[in-house]
């Protein structure tokens, strides 16, 4: 992987530096620049801990009118920025250059309006997925996207990545919640895409934005679809006697017309890890667990598990134990969204992020097992199995050199597993700086070339979010 070009103190650059951080605090509000080195510190990497730079500086605006006035400024200066929500990107994302302005949304977090009646919520991009539910809690309805992360991840960031989450195979990822969006270009001009209608008339441009990682423009506002709450909901553990059998079984339940809210997946490394964190009870004598979660009225949850059962027992089930109680479908999935943290008690790890067809998911499992075998590495293997999104945690010790270089080798020998099994590199991580040495094993340059004459359209001098998504020597010359 190529890193991230390193820009050397000369007096110039000193003094230019000296001037933009004048000029970015005339236009923020006190407290609202970071320019101190200590103070930038935390700034210099997100969730892909594995590369670190730290910033020129960060802004942290409070209005869309003050990020639109950064981005101005920056334009005409001819100064990279950065978006940046929560930090908690794992490809990479929002890790900055050395003569990079990061723009962060953390002050922007406020749910602006709520219409019940269009079930539709206008929220700054600052704001938690979690707040957004918590809001509306009350009145019956969530929001329906729900990273592992959600309790830190930001809209802003689900937007920029098209993040998704262990109930996004029933209810889909950001974009399918996503209504519009208020765009500030580089030029500081304040774009209105899509807004509270079901479909918008004229371009896609909302679903153009999202996904795009922050190059066309920072989102500072979006609209979002409402659900719902169902009557009820019950989360069903299976226990196979190998993870090949548990990937056939995914495929035979999507493959019989059943649409459960989540299917989620552990092999026995990642068990063992979130059991020992969360106690959430999974059973430890198997080498693979399925989490099924099923929701509406009892007739109708009963009669949708009495048929996934009779599949399960069709793949050689061992274990079947459904929640009792509202306590103990909270602690099986305490455990499975613990999963991240639960392993980074035990080791470094990268969490690679290919999406799979599911009639491949077996075949994908044990070629993923022998790659890791072949770099002396371990891995634990927890993943949205029901739309075939892959999250292999690839254990390592981050001190080792040596190590993090298979670590690294073998991540990318992964993804290229699941390009060749006829997937994609990224399910919702995004592309960021991980992946895009990658890009052209799944698509042609033909293909980055059209990609990135509509990333030129927004931003013709490459300002936004550089270094991120193209391979480095494919972009063009500003």
């Amino acid at each position: 992987m190529t890193a991230i070009g390193f820009l050397a103190p000369r007096a110039d650059v000193l003094a230019r530096r000296r001037t933009i951080i004048a000029d970015l605090a005339d236009l923020l509000p006190p407290e609202g620049l970071v320019h101190e080195p200590r103070k930038l510190v935390p700034f210099e990497t997100d969730g892909f801990t594995a590369y670190r730079r730290v910033p020129l500086a960060v802004a942290l605006p409070e209005t869309t009118a003050q990020v639109a006035a950064v981005l101005r400024y920056c334009a005409k200066m001819g100064v990279p920025v950065v978006p940046r929500g929560a930090g908690t990107s794992l490809s990479g994302g929002a890790i900055p250059q050395e003569d990079a302005v990061i723009i962060g949304l953390s002050k922007m977090n406020r749910i602006l309006d709520v219409n019940f009646a269009n079930r539709t919520a206008r929220v700054q991009a600052g704001a938690t997925n979690i707040s957004i539910s918590n809001a509306v809690s009350d009145a019956g309805f969530f929001y329906a996207p729900d990273p592992s992360s959600q309790l830190a991840c930001t809209i802003g960031g689900n937007v920029a990545m098209n993040s998704g989450g262990a109930h996004c195979l029933k209810y889909g990822v950001t974009t399918n919640n996503l209504l519009g969006v208020t765009l500030v270009t580089i030029d500081g001009d304040i774009l209105e895409l899509g807004g509270e209608a079901l479909d918008s008339g004229g371009l896609d441009l909302v679903g153009l934005v999202c996904g795009s990682e922050g190059q066309l423009g920072i989102v500072t506002e979006a609209v979002v679809r409402l659900i719902a709450k169902p009557l009820g909901a019950r989360p069903v553990m299976f226990g196979f006697g190998d993870a090949e059998t548990a990937g056939q079984c995914v495929s035979a339940i999507i493959a019989s017309g059943i649409i459960p809210v989540a299917i989620e997946f552990m092999d026995k490394p990642a068990i063992e890890i979130c059991e020992a964190f969360a106690k959430a009870g999974y059973p430890l004598d198997v080498e693979a667990l399925l989490i099924v979660e099923v929701e509406g009225s009892d007739a109708e949850m009963d009669d949708q598990l009495a048929r996934i059962v009779e599949i399960a027992k069709n793949h050689k089930v061992q274990v079947v134990k459904e929640s009792q109680t509202a306590t103990e479908a909270a602690l099986i999935w305490k455990g499975r969204k613990s999963a991240f943290g639960a392993t980074g008690r035990i080791a470094d790890y990268i969490c690679m992020d290919g999406t799979v067809p599911l009639s491949q998911l077996s075949h994908v499992l044990r070629e993923t097992s022998k790659i890791v075998a072949r770099y002396g590495l371990r891995v634990a293997n927890v993943f949205h199995a029901g739309d075939g999104n892959m999250h292999p945690l690839i254990l390592y010790n981050v001190n080792d050199p040596a190590e993090a270089e298979k670590a690294e080798a073998a991540g990318m020998d992964i993804l290229r597993l699941c390009v060749d099994a006829g997937g994609c590199l990224t399910g919702e991580h995004g592309v960021g700086i991980e992946k895009r040495d990658l890009m052209l094993h799944q698509f042609t340059q033909t293909d980055l070339d059209q990609q990135m004459r509509v990333r030129a359209a927004f931003d013709g001098d490459w300002l936004l979010n550089p270094s991120k998504v193209f391979p480095l020597e494919n972009r063009p010359a500003a």
